[in-house]
């Protein structure tokens, strides 16, 4: 089966945000096919996307690294997300559909159970999967997909919230979504702009990790690892 380099994309942000590739190590071509199990053609296109995206800059004599974002620059990210989470929301609260609904419900149900018995392990992936349903509620894929970029930026840029926060941050989620699923936009808005607005001043505490060059792990392993393509259709 042919790899994509959607595929291959997808691999090298995950490891880019993840910490596995730090800011400033360089992404040659042959390392990266070598490490993902593909050809160089679709890791130069995944290069190409990435570099559109802010994760990866190309340098004169050096090729293609991983961007190291400034602090400004990851302050900017969080004004931004003070933007465009609370109307996301509010237009989910006119938009959403039972469906997406339901997922949310489910969502939320599962995040308060893990924060309440102390089980942080789970909660940025159910956090990850929440912030996507909710963006893609609002019927603007648009929106969606800039809400999308945006939150894997902050999980680059910054460390994660607290875990004492988890509780709170999940009780906060469930009140978002009781107003989505009254259509109250206007309640969502405040709300969604409240959660943020709290989101931010815990992380504008923190010095950005990527800004200062700085990830959980430093050393980029070079063996083979192979793209999964399971999540090609997420």
């Amino acid at each position: 089966m042919r790899i994509s380099a959607h595929m291959v994309c997808t691999a090298v942000r995950d490891d880019i945000v993840s910490g596995v590739f730090p800011p400033g190590a360089r992404l040659t071509e042959e390392l990266l096919a070598r490490r993902y199990g593909v050809s160089r053609v679709p890791v130069r296109e995944a290069l190409r996307t990435l570099e559109s995206e802010g994760f990866v800059t190309s340098r004169r004599h050096a090729g293609a690294c991983v961007a190291t974002p400034t602090e400004r620059e990851a302050a900017d990210l969080l004004d931004i997300r003070a933007l465009l989470e609370p109307l996301g929301t509010a237009r989910a609260a006119r938009r959403r559909t039972e469906a997406q609904l339901r997922v949310l419900r489910g969502l939320v149900r599962l995040g308060q159970q893990r924060a309440a018995r102390g089980q942080f392990s789970d909660l940025g992936a159910l956090g990850d999967w929440y912030h996507e349903t909710l963006a893609q509620a609002s019927g603007s894929p648009t929106l969606a997909s800039l809400l999308t970029q945006l939150r894997r930026k902050i999980t680059w840029v910054y460390a994660a919230e607290p875990p004492e926060r988890a509780v709170a941050v999940w009780r906060e989620h469930g009140a978002v979504v009781d107003a989505v699923a009254r259509g109250d936009a206007e309640r969502a808005h405040a709300l969604a702009g409240a959660h943020v607005e709290r989101s931010i001043a815990v992380r504008r505490e923190q010095r950005p990790v990527a800004a200062r060059g700085g990830r959980r792990r430093t050393a980029v392993r070079t063996a083979k690892h192979p793209v999964n393509t399971a999540r090609d259709g997420a």
